[in-house]
């Protein structure tokens, strides 16, 4: 192994590096993601209007949400990539799918960002799927950032939610923010602000009559602390704005004796998490969340590489694809791979090598995005996540760099590692409706393949290779089919197999055959003609691997 490649680049680009804020959100489906993440771009002046994620009747969506399948169920299935500036910051926002069947997606998107924002239900607190996707994060000891939402309801009690938080997750959580609920005669408890600890400020929010599509108008006070006498005429000066303030000076008070103290070196070391309190759906606590979020966050770190760790400040270009999209402007069947800019400068017309094939070519013009919407820029820094037109070289864990990039031990162009692969665990026979449509089948299974979304295999058969596709999760089969539908004019149905358990098999091929004959099993080959070996059950996968000692199965593509 060679050293750390961290040779700096003097000058300006350092402090335009720093600006850089990469982050992707993260909960458990239903837990307001969509909306936060829409709210985040209202607030950054990337849209003026935010879109209604769930209204059916209403023909506005989540920006983030682009593809017709996302807009018709109101969920995420596929990661977005969103840019905007903010208070001097350069923000890539990644949002993934919160359904555990993209986890695929959503964990490959994860080793591009630099920080997680973590959302919370505050009727629920931490879930199974917010549990998974934490512990993704804290493998590799990522910035975590907690956003309890959905405020504007009545919940868990939040230093409840907070002590839950440090319990279920094992980390360290400092309540940055405070929820200030005030009681209502006419609508109960409600959400009227957040106290800043950190700062010692109070924001109080007014309630509008745009249903959360505009900015909140907001009061900021600078105070003395919780019981600051300002805060209580800023609510009204009655009664119930003394019992708020008094309930909010309680809270603080006992933070302040049990809490931890902040730390922002833990924060970094995703030892601890501060929390924040907001309501995404009224956009209540979304801009103080933002504002204070910003400069606590990490900018571009180092990346692990097989030559290394490779500083963001290295003067050669560096950068993976960690996703592929086909058919984002469908008038155009066109197909996008997404870098994460590791180092240098991507420029238009800069050559490059793509270390896995050694093919040399020069990149077009860096494409930013707005969910589907697209701009070409200029350039892309470290930290930055922009989209290039492909035709079919780039594969999701590629990785491109000029000459002059650092080299392994053995003398090659260093590559990215720790972009994870999945098995699938769900298979089906695909079907098509329409034989005269045959090749377009084909073509969209291809591409869907390549970007990761599911895997083809094909079954030898008297008609010809026969395809069957294999899926992480179920919902992926149904977002196959509508692409293909929709997509591709490749109308097609599923038959699912009773088979959980794929190995790739290598060793002698005559043995191989025969195993593939034995009952209860199905011999596969996947894009690349390796052989994959389906069973039904972990039975008949230990019977296998005891018998046929000769053989050696992978649980993914050797």
């Amino acid at each position: 192994m060679t050293a750390p490649a961290t040779t700096p680049i003097a000058g300006p680009l350092d402090a335009l590096i720093a600006r850089r804020r990469t982050f992707a959100i993260i909960s458990h489906p239903d837990a307001g993601k969509t909306t936060l993440t829409e709210k985040l771009l209202l607030y950054g002046g990337a849209i003026h209007q935010a879109g209604a994620v769930k209204a059916r009747k209403s023909q506005r969506h989540a920006t983030s949400d682009w593809m017709a399948l996302e807009q018709e169920r109101g969920i995420s299935v596929t990661s977005s990539v969103l840019q905007f500036e903010y208070l001097g910051y350069q923000v890539n926002l990644l949002d993934t799918p919160g359904h555990q069947d993209f986890g695929e997606d959503t964990f490959r998107t994860l080793v591009a960002a630099d920080s997680a924002v973590m959302l919370l239900d505050n009727r629920k607190g931490v879930e199974e799927r917010t549990r998974q996707l934490f512990d993704v994060c804290r493998r590799r000891r990522m910035p975590i950032f907690t956003v309890v939402n959905k405020c504007d309801r009545v919940g868990e009690d939040p230093l409840k939610l907070v002590s839950d938080l440090e319990a279920e997750l094992g980390i360290t959580a400092v309540a940055a923010h405070w929820p200030i609920h005030m009681d209502s005669a006419e609508h109960g408890t409600v959400f009227v602000g957040v106290y800043d600890r950190l700062h010692t400020r109070a924001y109080l929010f007014e309630r509008g009559t745009h249903h959360g599509a505009k900015r909140v108008a907001t009061a900021t006070l600078d105070v003395s602390g919780p019981s600051d006498p300002q805060i209580t005429k800023a609510l009204g000066g009655g009664e119930a704005a003394v019992s708020a303030v008094a309930k909010l000076a309680h809270d603080v008070e006992l933070l302040d004796m049990a809490g931890h103290e902040f730390d922002p070196t833990a924060i970094l070391a995703g030892e601890q998490t501060p929390v924040f309190f907001a309501s995404a759906l009224t956009n209540f606590g979304v801009e103080p969340f933002l504002e204070a979020f910003l400069p606590l966050a990490p900018s571009p770190v180092a990346r692990e590489s097989s030559a290394g760790p490779v500083a963001p400040g290295l003067s050669a270009f560096t950068a993976f694809v960690f996703k592929v999209q086909a058919n984002m402007d469908p008038r155009h069947r066109d197909r996008v791979a997404f870098l994460r800019v590791c180092s240098g400068r991507y420029a238009a017309g800069l050559d490059v090598t793509h270390v896995r094939t050694g093919k040399s070519f020069k990149l077009a013009p860096p494409q930013q995005f707005m969910g589907r919407e697209r701009a070409f820029a200029e350039e892309a820094l470290p930290g930055d996540v922009v989209g290039v037109h492909d035709r079919g070289l780039l594969r999701i864990g590629d990785t491109l760099a000029t000459e002059d990039a650092p080299r392994d031990a053995e003398g090659k162009l260093l590559a990215y590692v720790g972009i994870p692969r999945f098995a699938p665990e769900h298979f089906a026979r695909i079907l098509s409706k329409d034989p005269l449509r045959r090749k377009a089948l084909d073509k969209g299974l291809r591409e869907l393949t390549e970007e990761g979304a599911a895997q083809v295999f094909f079954a030898e058969s008297q008609m010809g290779p026969v395809p069957i596709v294999g899926a992480v999760g179920l919902l992926q089969f149904d977002v196959m089919v509508h692409r293909l539908e929709n997509e591709y004019g490749a109308p097609c149905s599923l038959e699912n197999l009773p088979f959980r358990y794929p190995r790739w098999v290598t060793g002698p091929a005559e043995e191989i055959q025969r195993l593939g004959e034995s009952q209860d099993l199905t011999l596969l080959y996947d894009a690349k003609n390796h052989p994959v070996l389906l069973f039904r059950d972990e039975w008949r996968l230990r019977w296998a691997t005891e018998r046929h000692t000769a053989l050696t199965f992978h649980e993914a593509a050797p």
